[in-house]
């Protein structure tokens, strides 16, 4: 059976999608509410991601569940990161500030850690190059 594909203006990606066949949906289905779920703790805890894990909520959900991605990319909190960044690849401004703030205090969590200096530097390596990819998006 042809799987079924919907124009690209329904789902706001750039190019036209299929759903996963029959059997992996499920899967993709608890995987889109686990991330939904960890969205929603992003939005209590102050260093804990939201917008990450409502992009890959809603991956999962246009794959599996039209219904539930249409849900999700019109909920009042996590809607306008999810169409920013799949109309535009932007993320919020609000979110960057999240980021600006979150990279250096992970950094110095690893520093108090005492984490050996070649770990800081691959983290601080890694962090910086996060950070400034984070920062060259629109907004």
């Amino acid at each position: 059976m042809k799987p079924v594909s919907f124009p690209s203006d329904l789902n706001g990606y750039a190019e036209p999608f299929a759903l996963a066949p029959t059997a992996g949906r499920p899967g993709l289905r608890l995987l889109g509410a686990v991330a939904t779920a960890a969205a929603a703790i992003g939005v209590v805890l102050p260093l804990w991601p939201t917008t990450p894990f409502a992009l890959l909520a809603a991956w999962a959900f246009a794959r599996s569940s039209p219904r539930l991605e249409a849900w999700l990319r019109s909920h009042p909190r996590f809607g306008p990161a999810i169409r920013a960044w799949t109309e535009r690849r932007a993320i919020p401004r609000k979110a960057k500030l999240v980021a600006a703030g979150s990279l250096p205090a992970s950094w110095a969590g690893l520093w108090l850690g005492d984490v050996p200096i070649v770990g800081l530097a691959a983290a601080g390596a890694v962090l910086l190059a996060v950070g400034a990819w984070i920062l060259s998006r629109p907004h």
